[in-house]
């Protein structure tokens, strides 16, 4: 019941700026209904005098003014039906785009742990399949609602003034199909089972997006066959999640029709029944079996298209908890009326540090770490040993569990997250290329960087001689994955989009670990332009690119073991120098 709510103020939030077009939408589909229940009265109407022209002969001049009317009624009840849809066309397209862009903009303002808790096809299926089924649901269900009632109700109103017993028999399946309606909506297969359905398309899509980005590590291993094999099994979940939704959902719809059917069959009984019975003339009977029939159509309309469109709104409804439970989700506190982070006088320290990613499993141990003004300090130990979860936390992606991370004496929490980061500069051991111009990607921190500026970024980062080789230089448009550069330019732009934005502090996250060793000097060419006279924290794996830096930090198993410079290390003979001379083998 609570997601029920959850869906439903999802709607309401939405479709509220809309109100004016829902109550004009409405309005219409009143006027059509209005027109399409008086419609049957006219072809009773019609039947009857052709009848009793047939019969006793006269005049026929009020037989065609009541087709007429019939006609006028058909097609004002059918431009009624069109101007509704234009409007209705118009606002729920608004409102679907409201909800897109309320939800990338949500995305946009959450947390960094949602996104590594969350795989990237399960996020991707909120864009394609909650919204896609949301959008068809208030382009052919929820308005087809109020269509539908509105017939029902007329329809039961004209046929009890028009004639008691015929709308009886009219009426007589009424029962039944309201039981049978009630009884599986009150079971709540539907709803369970496309609920399940949208959660197995979301792991599927998250499994072959995954699958996609490891491509070439599934080809060189030769695991096509269990790649295979593991997708059969996401889609046989979806499968039969699928086949469980579509039948319980589906199902009130051949139902429907049956009753619809056997419905017709009742009105010509009850009909003639009357005829036979003396109870009406021929001419008037006839009509009324015409009218009836019609009326039993409009009758059964609204129960046979509310059931058919019963699926598309569970989807909607389920699509829309789903949207609605990521709108509830926690946003990075972005401390509006913090302080305003001003240039550094003194440096970073780490004071008593201790963080895990989740309550029951630290992975960061009381660490003491002081980087000082225009510095560099490096952190080096094994995988896992906690190196760029620093990086994480100086960043603010995650905040500390216990101690303190202070610029200046200041607790970085008490910053303004836009000043913070505004001032603090990251390149990431995995670089990133956006879809666009060279000049766009390197000019993404400052969007409104000159190209000599641009320039200047890239040369110092050694990659504008590449650049220029290129026929269009710095209007070279990048794919979409990248592919123009190989992995060590990608990182050399990246570097070159952190130099330009000229931060106070800069991090650099094993920037070299995915490169081979002509490629590597390069980066650190330009690594050692960016770090010059700038504090930094350098991430490292290979320990021959951070030999120069002012401090080295040693981490193993979440605390530091050893700090000191190079030289110190390697005259302790401990882990570091182990370290060094394992690497030293193998260079």
């Amino acid at each position: 019941m609570r997601d029920s709510k959850l869906a439903f103020k999802y709607f309401y939030k939405y479709l509220k700026p809309h109100w004016k077009a829902i109550f004009l939408v409405s309005v219409f589909f009143l006027i059509s209904t209005f027109f399409q229940v008086l419609a049957p009265t006219y072809l009773g109407q019609a039947v009857t005098k052709l009848t009793s022209y047939l019969t006793n002969g006269g005049s026929l001049n009020s037989f065609l003014e009541i087709v007429t009317l019939l006609a006028a009624s058909y097609l004002l009840s059918t431009l009624a039906i069109f101007i509704s849809w234009v409007i209705m066309s118009n606002f729920t397209a608004h409102a679907n785009n409201s909800m897109r862009k309320s939800l990338f903009n949500k995305l946009q303002r959450m947390t960094i742990r949602y996104f590594d808790t969350h795989q990237d096809g399960k996020i991707l299926s909120l864009f394609t399949s909650d919204l896609d089924n949301i959008f068809n649901a208030m382009n052919q269900a929820i308005f087809e609602l109020i269509a539908q009632v509105s017939l029902f109700v007329g329809t039961i109103y004209v046929m009890f003034r028009i004639n008691i017993k015929m709308a009886l028999f009219t009426v007589l399946t009424l029962p039944l199909a309201l039981f049978l309606a009630l009884v599986l909506i009150k079971k709540k297969k539907a709803r369970k089972y496309i609920g399940l359905q949208q959660r197995e398309i979301s792991n599927l899509n998250g499994f072959v997006n995954e699958q996609l980005h490891g491509q070439a590590v599934i080809i060189t291993n030769g695991l096509q066959k269990q790649s295979v094999e593991e997708f059969k099994k996401y889609n046989q979940a979806v499968r039969s999640a699928m086949f469980k939704g579509q039948f319980y959902s589906g199902i009130l719809f051949p139902l429907m029709n049956g009753l619809a059917t056997l419905n017709f069959a009742i009105v010509i009984a009850g009909g003639t029944y009357l005829i036979l019975a003396k109870q009406v003339s021929m001419p008037a009977g006839l009509g009324l079996i015409v009218m009836f029939i019609e009326y039993s159509y409009s009758y059964f309309q609204p129960l046979t298209q509310l059931s058919s469109l019963y699926n598309l709104i569970e989807l909607a409804l389920t699509g829309a908890k789903r949207l609605a439970k990521v709108e509830q989700e926690k946003e990075e506190n972005r401390v509006i009326d913090g302080q305003q982070l001003a240039p550094l006088k003194y440096g970073l320290t780490l004071e008593n540090v201790s963080f895990g990613y989740s309550k029951d499993r630290e992975i960061l141990h009381g660490i003491n770490v002081t980087v000082p003004k225009g510095k560099t300090v490096a952190v080096v130990g094994p995988t896992g040993s906690g190196k760029t979860t620093i990086m994480n936390l100086v960043n603010r992606f995650y905040d500390v569990s216990a101690g303190k991370i202070a610029l200046d004496g200041t607790d970085i929490r008490e910053f303004t997250l836009t000043s913070l980061r505004n001032n603090v500069g990251i390149v990431l051991q995995d670089s990133v290329v956006f879809s666009g111009t060279i000049f766009e990607n390197i000019a993404f921190g400052k969007r409104d960087a000159t190209l000599a500026e641009v320039e200047n970024a890239a040369k110092k980062a050694q990659i504008h001689d590449y650049i220029s080789s290129l026929p269009n230089g710095y209007e070279t448009k990048i794919s979409e994955n990248g592919d123009t550069f190989s992995t060590g330019q990608r990182q050399l732009i990246s570097i070159a989009r952190t130099l330009l934005t000229n931060p106070d502090f800069l991090i650099l996250d094993e920037a070299t670990s995915n490169v081979d060793t002509v490629t590597e000097e390069k980066i650190q060419v330009a690594m050692d332009e960016v770090i010059k006279n700038r504090t930094s924290f350098v991430i490292a794996h290979r320990l021959k690119t951070i030999i120069n830096a002012d401090k080295i930090i040693v981490l193993k198993d979440g605390s530091v073991l050893e700090q000191g410079t190079h030289q110190e290390l390697l005259n302790l003979k401990g882990f570091y120098y182990k370290l060094y001379m394992d690497q030293m083998a193998f260079d």
